[in-house]
């Protein structure tokens, strides 16, 4: 019987205040559509920093002997190796290195780039020897130090890449949380105003379930169960629209015309969305528990 009060008091309050609910879930539709954005384009810059390394690194290709490379006669011998090895342990501005062999090449690209990768065998790709320097802009005096040398096939750094690329989706990334964060605030205003009109609307039940006796939990429950049901709403509405940005704007467009780039994908998706599951409810329920105490007094 105590339930379905609840759930009466439910059905009443969601329609009584139809149009403050309305506005609360579109709020937090936009908004957490935006801070899911945000999640997004962190997790890409993360996967582009593991694909062509950190600007604070260098890629020094070492010859594999395959036929037509520029600069190469044949596999990089073992004393060229080491030579190169010594230039860069013997150079100051070097901080760190280590050497990546066939096989771990191949199967990190492999790994990154998942179906967009067309390379047949290890033996197709470089082995390499990672160089990270102590500030990224002495890069020129540590390539200079190794591009000439023999078994050496080229050297990149990710710096004149990396800088564009990181300034596009930082200023995409912190202009969506900028935004999400602003309505966010909207939404606490929104749940805040629902929740006062909803009180004053109640005032005189909710003075006659004090009278008899009726816990603050008890009394709380339907508005608690309102701001439940907003918040699964926006979520849903805000993962729907994730889901067609991975869909349409990552899968359909940016996948298949930029193929040489790891692109975000389906777990980075559900983490995303695991994210807003969480920050959803808080957005929504938090407030309401505080709020309660103060507009349910009589």
């Amino acid at each position: 019987m105590q339930l379905r009060h609840v759930f009466s008091e439910l059905r009443q309050g969601l329609r009584r205040n139809l149009s403050m609910h309305v506005a609360v879930v579109l709020t937090l539709f936009v908004s957490l559509t935006l801070v899911g954005l945000g999640i997004l384009l962190n997790s890409q810059a993360q996967k582009t920093e593991e694909y062509f390394g950190s600007q604070l690194q260098a890629t020094i290709y070492l010859c594999n002997g395959q036929r037509g490379e520029v600069g190469c006669v044949g596999p990089v011998s073992d004393a060229e190796k080491q030579a190169v090895i010594k230039a860069i342990e013997g150079n100051k501005y070097v901080k760190d290195w280590y050497e990546e062999s066939q096989q771990v090449a191949y199967d990190r690209s492999k790994e990154l780039m998942g179906d967009n990768f067309r390379i047949s065998s290890p033996e197709a790709m470089h082995s390499s020897i990672w160089v990270t320097m102590k500030d990224p802009r002495d890069y020129e005096r540590v390539v200079s130090s190794v591009q000439t040398l023999p078994g050496v096939h080229s050297v990149f750094t990710a710096k004149d890449i990396l800088d564009p690329i990181y300034s596009t989706i930082d200023a995409f990334k912190y202009g969506s949380l900028g935004i999400g964060a602003f309505l966010i605030l909207a939404a606490l205003l929104l749940v805040a105003n629902t929740i006062r009109l909803a009180a004053f609307a109640r005032r005189r039940e909710i003075g006659i379930m004090r009278l008899v006796g009726a816990s603050s939990l008890y009394i709380s429950l339907p508005f608690l169960l309102e701001a439940l049901v907003t918040a699964i709403i926006g979520v849903a509405l805000a993962s729907g629209a994730l889901g067609a940005f991975m869909w349409f704007g990552i899968h359909e467009k940016l996948r298949e015309s930029l193929v040489f780039m790891p692109w975000v994908d389906f777990p980075d998706y559900l983490q995303a969305v695991a994210w807003l599951a969480v920050i959803g409810p808080l957005l929504t329920v938090l407030p309401t528990l505080v709020l309660t105490r103060k507009y349910l007094k009589v």
